[in-house]
Formats: C-alpha cells, structure tokens, sequence
C-alpha cells in the first residue's frame, strides 16, 4: 500500500488543483504535494516497503534511482511553479497545476512498475498528462508543438505496446507461463525466451521508447517542445519523461542480455547513441534559438546514455551517474533560461543581449550550466561522462570513444557560441520593454541554483550511498545468462 501512495498522493493533490476555483492560492498545492512526495520517498528509500500489486510494482534498485531522482527534480522544480505562475496572473492555471502533480504520479508510476504492461501505461501517462503543459502560453506556436509532441510521442508509444505484444509472445511461445511481462520473471527464466520473437520485441521497444527519450533520428519533436515549454516543463521533458523511458530501455536489454543475445541490443544502442550525438552536435553549430538550443543538447545526452549504456557494467554504472548529472543540470538550465526568456521578450540570439546586466543571477546560472553541461570539472557530468571514455577505450571501442570526444567538442563550440552572445554586450529594446514585473525572484533563482549546486556536489562528493544504489542496479541489470 505504501508504494500505490507514491502514485496516489500527487494524483490527489491534481484532483484538488483542479477542483480549487481559487488562481492565486491554487500553485501552492505543486510544492506542498511535492513536499509530501518527497517526505514519502525518503521513508521508503531507507526501509524496503515490499512488491505490491502482485509484484507489478516494487522498489528496486534501479527504482531507487529513478525515484530519488525524480523527487529532488520536481521539488525543486515544484518551488519555481509557485514563482514562474505569478508572473501570468491574467491565465488561469487550474489545468497546468493539476496536469503538473498528474505528471509526478504518472513518471512515479514508471519508476516503480515492474510489469511491462503497466510500464507502458505509465510512459503513456506521462505523455498524456504533459501535453497541456506544452500549451500553457496558447499560442500559435505552443499549439504546434503540442501538436507535434503528440503525434510523435503516439507513434513512439504505439511501437513500444507493439514490441510489448512481442515480448509476451517470446515468453509464451513454449507453452503457458505465470507471471507473463514481469520483469524478475523474465529475467529468472531468460533462456526459455523465443529468441526470433524476443529480437523482434527489442526492435519495436528500443524504437518505441527511444522516441520518448528523444533519441536521434527520433528527437523531432523535441527543439518545439522544448522550445515552447515554460521552463519548469522543459525540466519536467528533459529529467522525467526521458528518464522513465531510458530505464524502459534498460529493463528491455536487461530482459535480451539474460537471454543471451545482449550484443544486439548493445550495437543498436551503440549505433544509436553516436548518432544522437553527431546530430545534435551538428545542429547545435547552427541554431539561434536557445530554448531550442536545449533541446538539441538533451539529444546529445541521450546519445552519451545509449552509449554507456551499451558498454555495459562500468559503462552502465557510468550512464545511471549521468542520469542524475543531466536531469540536475538540464533542470537548472531551463528554470534559468525561463527567467532569460521572460525578462527578454524573445529566445533567438538575433533579438536577445545583455542579459547579465537584465538578469545577473539568471544569467550567471545560465553561464555556469552550460559549464556543468559540458562536462567541464568539477561538475557532475565531467565525472560520468569521463568513466563513458574510459570504458570505451577499455572495452576496446577506440573508435566509439573518439566520436564521442569529437561530438563533445563540436557540442561545446555550439552552446558556447549561443551562450556568451545572449549574456554578454548591452541590454536591446525589446529586453528592456518588458516591464518590471519579470525581474528575477528569490522564488525564480533560488531553485536553479540549488540544481545546480547538486551537480556540483555529485561531482565532488558523490554520496556513498548513491554509488552503492547505482553498483546494485547494474548487478540487478546485467544477469549471467
């Protein structure tokens, strides 16, 4: 029961938002759910609560993981809600604030399910629950990207519940089973898999929930979601939605590994990382956008989690430390850039300057989560993404490692570029038209600079308990076949 209150607490508090016919007071349910959440989350962290539902939900390691995570992110995140819909008193927020803890009970949900089929809902959930928040300025635009998210996402999800039907029938295929999509079971009885059917599942699921994380050629809906998201939902896009798909991907390869054939899902996934991280580099040279910016880096950073990923045990240790470094960083950087966007009336480097002198602390922020997201030491991301080289070279995939250097490089010439020309030089017109009801807030900078002092803190001093959480989920993760 104590797990189905995880899912239950935060979906309460959104049937509340919604039912408040109060604006004002109405955003402080977001920080006092997420509160609640997070009180919870800690108790059960320290004390094994046990499976529920017939073991369709547990917390496991790479629960664990996911679960912390999520609930550091959106606490934070839930502060500057408070702060960010002050600013729009003219719009009513009943939909975003519910939609918003419905979110938090959806990825909840994701990080906790050990069924396969209810994975699937939960990731649907999260899409579902998502897409009013991408139309929150209803505009032209965000009408757009909603549209987009949409589609694309529904395609991705269809692909996965088609790769889902082929998992059932590679566990069926010999004969009536009990327990059919839960993942310990599957992983128990790995070898007895129908391996044609079980590569065929892999296909459908690694595309399906690769759409969802955003993985290149996959990632188009990302650049107008990402740039039409109020900062604290590109936080929510780029730590949550991405990460319960990621771990998705995690419990499919783990499931093909125990059945032997772990090299395919590792090529593909390998394949698929450099890719993402080409792409993004590339488009990261050219664009003006620097919302869009983001998103092309989220791109990048899926491919570095693909890439540890498939280099397995350190390297797989290494992508569940990037995990927390990019979802903590990538927090930081949108709930900044937010306040930059707000403050400057525009998001394209043509129409934005100045802004260290319009928004020092945002701007500073800004500056310095582009250092963290770059890997540059002694942040987070310079640690794992350095343990991703170090495998690839000792794994012998020299040419893998040399990409992903090269792909870094050019990534960091393209946020660079972008970066310093928004912050730098004078003010210009239309960021100093804006008014002074967009001046930056305790509420507004308060939390992206504690995000961000947590990327730092997990690069200097990563807790021993995280590490020892990350060692156990890469045990759980990678059976002996």
């Amino acid at each position: 029961m104590s797990l189905l209150l995880l899912v239950l607490i935060p979906a309460v508090f959104a049937v509340a938002a919604f039912a408040l016919n109060d604006n004002e007071r109405r955003p402080w349910l977001i920080p006092t759910g997420a509160a609640v959440h997070a009180a919870l989350t800690t108790f059960l962290l320290r004390f094994d609560p046990g499976p529920a539902l017939g073991g369709a939900l547990a917390l496991d390691a790479q629960g664990r993981i996911v679960l912390g995570l999520l609930s550091v992110l959106f606490f934070g995140s839930s502060v500057y809600a408070v702060g960010y819909l002050k600013v729009h008193p003219e719009r009513d927020n009943r939909t975003f604030t519910a939609c918003l803890l419905a979110f938090l009970a959806a990825t909840s949900l994701a990080s906790l399910s050990q069924h396969f089929g209810l994975l699937w809902v939960a990731v649907e959930a999260t899409t579902l629950s998502a897409a009013p928040l991408l139309y929150f300025k209803h505009n032209a635009r965000s009408l757009e990207a909603t549209w987009k998210y949409l589609v694309i996402g529904s395609v991705g999800i269809a692909l996965a519940l088609l790769g889902t039907f082929f998992l059932a029938t590679a566990e069926t295929a010999g004969g009536p089973v009990t327990d059919v999509l839960l993942f310990p079971a599957m992983l128990a009885r790995g070898g007895s898999l129908s391996v044609p059917w079980l590569r065929i599942a892999v296909v459908f699921l690694i595309v399906g929930y690769g759409t969802k994380m955003g993985v290149a050629p996959l990632h188009t809906w990302k650049p107008d979601a990402y740039g039409e998201a109020p900062g604290i939902v590109g936080a929510m896009l780029a730590g949550g939605v991405t990460t319960v798909a990621f771990t998705a991907i995690l419990r499919v390869r783990a499931v093909i590994n125990a059945a032997g054939e772990g090299a395919m899902a590792d090529h593909t996934l390998l394949a698929i990382g450099i890719f993402s991280m080409l792409v993004a580099a590339l488009f990261l040279l050219v664009t003006r956008d620097f919302k869009r910016m983001l998103a092309y880096s989220s791109v990048e950073h899926m491919g570095i989690l693909s890439i540890g990923a498939a280099l397995g045990g350190a390297g797989l240790w290494a992508a569940l430390f990037h995990v927390w470094n990019n979802s903590l960083t990538k927090g930081a950087l949108f709930l900044s850039a937010g306040n930059i966007r707000r403050a400057a009336g525009a998001r394209t480097v043509d129409e934005v300057a100045g802004m260290a002198i319009r928004t020092p602390v945002s701007a500073r922020i800004f500056v310095t989560g582009l250092l963290a997201v770059t890997a540059c030491p002694p942040f987070g991301p310079f640690f794992s993404e350095l343990r991703i080289v170090r495998t690839a070279f000792a794994t012998g995939h020299a040419a893998v490692a040399a990409g992903f250097l090269g792909c870094l490089l050019f990534a960091f010439f393209g946020l660079t570029r972008l970066v310093f020309a928004i912050v730098d030089g004078r003010p210009r017109p239309a960021a100093r038209a804006t008014g002074p009801r967009l001046r930056e807030t305790a509420g507004t900078v308060l939390p992206p600079l504690a995000l961000l002092g947590a990327s730092l803190w997990l690069g200097l001093a990563t807790p021993s308990v995280l590490q020892e959480t990350w060692t156990a989920a890469v045990q759980a993760l990678l059976p002996t076949p």
